[in-house]
């Protein structure tokens, strides 16, 4: 009788790739929060030609703008992800009893929050302004506080499901909601006229550089 192949988890990431990615995030994070800081003239005009077609869109579309408001202030709202992110860390904390990886979860989502109001408060960007607004927003635009909270939320749950090697449905299964959400939400802020393209690149790329940062503080130091 032949054993039924099993599914076995993907193998991690060499160590070296994995720095090289967090590496590679840095730098392109670093070069675009420049280049926004300084206000460079061709991403001033692709900002601004972006935002000037998608509120063209967002005010003569009006069911695709109120779905798209429901969408960012309920579904993928920042304290829906902190509170997705709570859920797990009390799983962790309760179910699986790793405790060191609930911890390391919740420092995670603070400090990855904490740096993005940070760099809001030294960026100072001015958000797009409309005589006809279809949302509204407050604080500063760069970086897309929806787009990096949805993303380090997103990709760290995704990877908490390879760490704990979850079958292969539920991995493919997360996988495909986060890129659903993260993509989604990034879209949401640009239709509605409350973020600049540039804003929700940076928001991406930082989340996925908290979550590269942090799966290598894991790899290194869970007991």
């Amino acid at each position: 009788m032949q054993t039924p192949p099993v599914d076995s988890p993907p193998a991690p990431p060499q160590p070296r790739t994995a720095l090289r990615v967090t590496w590679a995030l840095t730098v392109c994070s670093a070069l675009l929060l420049t280049l926004v800081a300084v206000e460079w003239g061709p991403l001033v005009r692709l900002d601004r030609d972006i935002a000037d077609t998608t509120h063209r869109w967002a005010v003569e579309e009006g069911g695709v703008t109120h779905a798209m408001r429901i969408l960012t202030d309920w579904v993928w709202d920042t304290w829906t992800m902190r509170l997705l992110c709570a859920v797990v860390l009390v799983w962790l904390w309760w179910r699986r009893a790793d405790r060191w990886t609930a911890v390391w979860l919740g420092a995670t989502c603070l400090l990855g929050s904490l740096l993005q109001q940070v760099l809001k408060a030294a960026v100072d960007r001015p958000r797009p302004v409309w005589p006809d607004p279809v949302d509204s927003a407050h604080y500063a635009a760069f970086p897309s506080g929806h787009a990096m909270t949805a993303t380090f939320v997103c990709g760290l749950l995704v990877w908490l499901l390879h760490h704990y090697a979850a079958g292969r449905g539920p991995r493919r299964a997360g996988l495909a909601v986060a890129v659903v959400s993260v993509a989604g939400v990034g879209v949401t802020r640009v239709w509605l006229g409350v973020h600049w393209a540039t804003d929700v690149l940076g928001g991406w790329l930082l989340g996925a550089l908290v979550v590269a940062c942090a799966v290598l503080v894991h790899r290194r130091w869970h007991p």
